[in-house]
């Protein structure tokens, strides 16, 4: 992620706020009160490789249920509608968790709730392949994706608190780390279930032994309260803004259905679409590494994409573009799944990188750090529970309609309100002068 992103997420105050500035209101250049000051070079090493190994664990748990669906279906005799609530668990623990992110960090140290986090997660992993029904697979999947949630949350804070000279280039770090474990679950899952035997549930179990590594690095830094008594940005400064009534601002609801529209998109890619290519014809192998492809998109694109955003007034044409890239992205998928799948899957690929440009422009709708933590806790909790039906309702179509052609005309067809309400919240105004 661009330096210039990251100042315009966390922007000065203006000149006229009285307030003291903190952490999460000052320049990208400037040196600001952090546990990370003084810190010896070993500590900052140690909470780097946790970065590194938390984001790489934040998308594994999806992307590989998602490459083995059709075989978890098959084993626990389930329907595509239950399928289709498998794939919609994801952004509903993401809003309901996520949300309690927040105080359980100013409790006991986001350190210590990301290591609890990663905990979670691996014993998720450890449990759902061993269980024998649907509701035992459903469970043990919440138990990971809470602590993905949490995770997710406070790893910006984290961030900010251990490197805050080095935001830029430790939230590059991070990003990269992400969509690489997004990728690589999604690309070696099948080729590896299918070199252990093909049982699927070795092939997901596999996983936890990444999230296991992760727990390591912050076990040194579980006793460390200093970061909820500090807080030097993020969600866990939140009580310090300022009253808004943010739910008065169109632009607030704008980026909100933005962000809930696109992850919408998101989701349904990861759990849905290798299930697409195979019924194609392609092979599971194949279908896996497509989804990768489509998820490596992110790797590049979160840097441009942000670095150019931040320099326009207007990032309205930004959201036309990737949105004519997933509309031509359903036709073929449409009208050739099989014949054209790797372009379609760049062009997926391309389309769901408006997830960076949604945290840009939540950034630069606010003029206060106070404010973008509020925009941001809004936009995405909302959000995501606008998210969480269209995996569902993918499944249920799926299943009564016996092919894929209604589930991708719904899909294309979210994606024209998508760009509507992006093209509004690109607009050049701040969410201060709307409430």
């Amino acid at each position: 992620m661009s330096d210039e992103e990251t100042s315009t997420l966390s922007p000065a105050p203006a000149a006229d706020d009285t307030t003291r500035t903190t952490a999460a209101q000052a320049p990208q250049g400037r040196r600001t009160v952090s546990a990370g000051d003084g810190t010896s070079p070993w500590v900052l090493r140690l909470v780097a490789v946790g970065l590194v190994l938390t984001a790489l664990n934040l998308r594994p748990a999806i992307t590989s249920l998602g490459a083995l669906l059709e075989e978890v279906r098959d084993g626990l005799h389930m329907s595509g509608s239950v399928a289709g609530v498998l794939t919609s668990v994801p952004p509903l623990c993401f809003a309901v968790f996520g949300i309690m992110a927040p105080r359980l960090a100013r409790r006991f140290g986001p350190g210590a709730v990301v290591c609890a986090g990663m905990i979670a997660i691996t014993a998720g992993l450890v449990i759902r392949p061993l269980v024998g029904g649907t509701a035992g697979f459903l469970a043990a999947s919440a138990l990971a994706l809470m602590g993905i949630a949490v995770s997710n949350v406070l790893m910006p804070v984290i961030v900010k608190h251990w490197f805050p000279d080095r935001v830029g280039s430790m939230t590059g770090l991070y990003s990269m780390a992400l969509a690489l474990g997004t990728s690589l679950a999604a690309a070696v899952t099948v080729p590896m279930t299918s070199a252990m035997g093909g049982s699927w549930r070795l092939g997901l179990g596999v996983w936890a032994v990444l999230s296991a590594a992760a727990i390591l690095p912050w076990l040194p830094l579980v006793r460390d309260r200093r970061a909820a008594n500090r807080p030097s940005g993020g969600p866990v400064a939140a009580q310090a803004a300022p009253e808004l009534r943010i739910t008065r601002s169109r632009t607030a609801w704008s980026l909100a259905c933005f962000f809930g529209l696109q992850a919408t998109a998101a989701y349904i890619t990861m759990g849905w679409m290798p299930q697409i290519f195979r019924d194609a014809g392609v092979s599971a192998g194949t279908a896996g590494v497509l989804l990768a492809v489509t998820m490596a998109m992110g790797v590049p694109l979160a840097f441009v994409i942000p670095r150019v955003a931040s320099r326009m007034r207007n990032q309205g044409p930004i959201v036309l573009v990737l949105g004519s890239c997933g509309l031509a992205g359903y036709a073929g998928l449409y009208l050739a799944p099989a014949g054209g799948a790797w372009a379609w899957a760049l062009l997926l690929g391309i389309s769901n990188c408006s997830f960076p440009l949604a945290l840009t422009m939540i950034g630069m709708r606010s003029r206060t750090g106070a404010g973008v933590v509020r925009l941001s806790a809004f936009a995405q909790s909302v959000g995501y529970l606008i998210s969480i039906p269209g995996p569902l309702l993918i499944g249920v179509l799926y299943q009564h309609s016996g092919g894929w052609e209604l589930p991708i005309a719904l899909m294309a067809g979210l994606m024209v309100p998508q760009m509507a309400v992006g093209f509004l919240a690109g607009r050049d105004r701040t969410i201060e002068d709307e409430c």
